[in-house]
């Protein structure tokens, strides 16, 4: 039996958006969809309880931090991830990959794997394919990815070609390596670069190998946003209609409206509950910042479209005076109310898709947070 099952069920008229639905072994999600991040098996300040009333589909957690605590056999052990963090939907695990390239300061490549230095005490670490297929075996995910380089922007087109050589390799030797083919959905990742060429050659090579689904990486590590929609335009065209694509490490709201007018079904990012303990809040009239004194005496809903529970029973004045004295409880409303927003964000993406008025969708949203164009910087 398949791990997974993809169908596109409607297509925008003027632009390459589409729904569909993804069946996993735990439910079946509709796309296009945004996937909170539980780093640790937890989304931060966020219960799972919280997470399924506030309609969230699959949650991504983190191959490598797993690993280091609490080690993947506790999670084996304790019955997978789902059981473990007691979570019934739809799970995602990466590699590991973009971890070991942007925490570890010291590292060496060779073509067996990465050597390098645990983020959190300097121990020497070594992580091949094989041992980060095996890590996501234990964990126990609906969607694993496979284990790649995720080269810094910018690099010389020789760099980025050696790389994704050995990227390839490494996902070959990946699959080979993926022992629970008939429940875990094995993800394929698109390197590359800003390079065209890189991107298409890359992509068909990968898509011969015939993976479940495939994700665009090497994006939000520092290029311009106008340079990230170029690496989406030059993959996704070479990938295939009937599988899903999913866009790693993107959350601004302009980020996933561009993302989804190229195709992109599934997204990822920590920026929503990150910008929450920060004060920075997404609401349907715009951005606004919990901390301002101008929401002091102000006792009306933090967003009065929203129906999350920060919403719907607390005030912003009282919001901001859980923040301003560092409560908990503040840094888990606000947490909460940053994701619903995202996630009732997609909701309205996928009606207005269905309904052929994405554009006017994106219009609307563009005006409200301010953004002008595509290359602005976003929220």
């Amino acid at each position: 039996m398949a791990p997974l099952k993809f169908n596109v069920e409607k297509k925008s008229s003027n632009t390459k958006a589409r729904t569909a639905t993804l069946e996993t072994p735990h439910g079946t999600v509709k796309t296009p969809m945004f996937m909170p991040v539980g780093t640790l098996a937890t989304v931060k300040h966020v219960a799972p309880e919280d997470l399924k009333k506030i309609k969230s589909q699959v949650v991504l957690s983190n191959t490598y931090h797993l690993w280091l605590r609490p080690g993947e056999q506790v999670v084996k052990q304790a019955g997978g991830l789902h059981r473990f963090m007691n979570y019934d939907g739809p799970i995602l695990t990466d590699s590991g990959g973009f971890q070991v390239f942007s925490l570890s300061q010291i590292r060496k490549i060779e073509e067996e794997g990465v050597h390098f230095r645990n983020h959190l005490n300097g121990d020497k670490l070594f992580l091949s394919p094989e041992k980060a297929i095996q890590i996501q075996n234990d964990l126990g995910a609906d969607i694993i990815m496979s284990f790649d380089e995720c080269p810094p922007y910018p690099a010389t087109h020789e760099y980025m070609k050696d790389s994704i050589e050995r990227t390839l390799r490494w996902a070959k030797r990946g699959k080979e390596a993926h022992q629970r083919p008939h429940d875990q959905a094995l993800f394929g990742i698109v390197q590359g670069g800003a390079f065209e060429d890189l991107r298409e050659a890359h992509a068909k090579a990968l898509v011969a190998m015939d993976f479940p689904g495939y994700s665009i990486g090497g994006t939000s590590v520092g290029e311009p946003k106008d340079v990230m929609n170029k690496m989406i335009d030059y993959t996704i065209k070479h990938l295939p209609e009937d599988k899903p694509r999913y866009l790693m490490g993107v959350g601004s709201v302009n980020s996933i409206f561009e993302g989804v007018e190229r195709g992109v079904d599934m997204f990822d990012c920590v920026l929503p509950t990150r910008n929450a303990r920060h004060g920075a809040m997404m609401t349907s009239e715009g951005r606004i910042n919990i901390k301002n004194k101008q929401y002091e005496f102000d006792f009306g809903p933090l967003d009065p479209e929203c129906d999350c529970e920060a919403c719907t029973n607390y005030s912003r004045a009282y919001l901001r005076h859980l923040y301003r004295t560092n409560e908990g409880l503040g840094l888990r409303l606000l947490s909460i109310h940053n994701l619903r927003y995202l996630l009732k964000l997609m909701e309205d993406i996928r009606l207005a898709i269905e309904e052929d008025r994405f554009l006017e969708l994106k219009a609307e949203v563009y005006e409200k947070f301010g953004i002008e164009k595509e290359t602005d910087k976003g929220f």
